[in-house]
């Protein structure tokens, strides 16, 4: 992999993370297209992209980040478990649906979803409006919605955000639910990938692994804070039809 190639994941990673068009899904895309091949040098590359992902989160919500916040965090921990469990479980037997294919009928899948959803959703009746609000029955909901992202193009924070909704959440406290719980998600994520892929570090392009870190970082950090203005003012009806869009073309040229 060389810089070009690393400024492409990266951004598409720090674009695509947070917001609910399946980061997952847009890697396996790019790397097919750039003709990246699936080795342990590039998974050592996504664990330094997704840490510097975490780290634009981290830096954003840090008043979030204290011991203040402890009931809060208790919940986010709640609902990190049933992807946490389930996910170890399953691990194996995923990766059988990371296809083109796959990543393209979830899009479509998921678009449709969304606009459903947006369709019935009255915002202003939601009992909670911020995140600090989120009740204990909430946070188990999005859990197991979370459970969802497993499937290569769902999207993990399309499905927690979407469980948010659906469990009486208002779409900005369920997005900013959905950005504080991808702190332990990434967290278990990349520290289980470095585990087993540490030796790989060695043999890397280590200039390329920097540059991918710090445009992963810039380009997280501000789509996060774009998107918060974003769902103030708008549904998330457009990225229900831009999936739709990008399902139907990957199927057309697969």
């Amino acid at each position: 992999m060389d810089i070009f190639q690393a400024i492409i994941i990266g951004i598409i990673e720090g674009f695509t993370e947070f917001l609910p068009i399946s980061s997952t899904g847009h890697m396996i895309v790019a790397s097919q297209f750039l003709g990246i091949e699936q080795s342990a040098v590039i998974k050592a590359y996504e664990v330094i992209i997704q840490f510097s992902a975490i780290l634009a989160v981290m830096l954003l919500y840090r008043d979030k980040i204290n011991l203040k916040e402890i009931t809060l965090w208790s919940k986010i921990m709640t609902a990190f478990f049933p992807l946490a469990i389930i996910g170890f479980l399953l691990k194996d037997w995923v990766k059988e649906f990371f296809t083109v294919e796959t990543v393209a009928w979830m899009f479509i899948i998921g678009g449709i979803v969304f606009i459903v959803v947006e369709y019935f959703h009255e915002d202003a009746e939601k009992k909670s409006k911020e995140v600090e609000e989120v009740t204990w029955t909430q946070a188990i909901s999005i859990g197991f919605g979370q459970v969802f992202s497993l499937i290569p193009g769902t999207s993990r924070a399309g499905s927690t955000i979407i469980a948010g909704m659906l469990s009486g959440v208002n779409r900005k406290a369920s997005t900013e639910f959905s950005f504080l719980l991808a702190i332990p998600v990434m967290m278990a994520v990349s520290g289980y990938d470095l585990l087993k892929h540490y030796q790989d570090f060695a043999g890397a392009d280590l200039t390329a692994f920097l540059v991918g870190f710090v445009v992963a970082f810039v380009v997280a950090y501000a789509t996060i804070k774009l998107f918060i203005v974003f769902l103030q003012r708008f549904t998330f009806v457009a990225f229900g039809i831009y999936r739709i869009i990008f399902g139907i073309i990957l199927l057309m040229v697969l």
